[in-house]
């Protein structure tokens, strides 16, 4: 396998998620990170978000050093919980064609309000 971010020195954040062949008795993975932040789009105060990732790989499994540089890419951006998990369940399926995959993010609270948002997406 030749990885263009594992193993390597990496100062700043990407959008790229790179994959590897799933194991064959695989079926299930979960991926989770509670260091996710973004910024309100609004009033560009921060939001600390817990990702949660469940996907059936088909083929692909996503390595977590790309996955932990990709999130880190949202942190001077501003994104509604909603959009985040949308944004991030497209991307992630695009980049590795699980049969399906479920992007969960809650949202600590910030004013008193938690929120949580899950998007889906499968294969037609």
């Amino acid at each position: 396998m030749d990885f263009s971010i594992l193993g390597k020195t990496t100062r700043e954040p990407m959008r790229a998620l790179e994959t590897f062949e799933k194991p064959q008795s695989v079926q299930t993975v979960i991926m989770k990170s509670g260091e996710v932040t973004s910024l309100c789009p609004v009033t560009g105060q921060p939001d600390w978000d817990t990702v949660t990732i469940e996907y059936a790989p088909d083929k692909l499994c996503v390595e977590s050093k790309s996955l932990k540089l990709y999130f880190w890419s949202f942190r001077e951006e501003g994104h509604f919980c909603e959009s985040l998990a949308d944004r991030i369940a497209n991307d992630f399926f695009n980049a590795c064609e699980p049969f399906w995959c479920k992007v969960t993010v809650a949202q600590k609270p910030r004013g008193g309000i938690e929120i949580t948002s899950v998007a889906e997406v499968k294969r037609n």
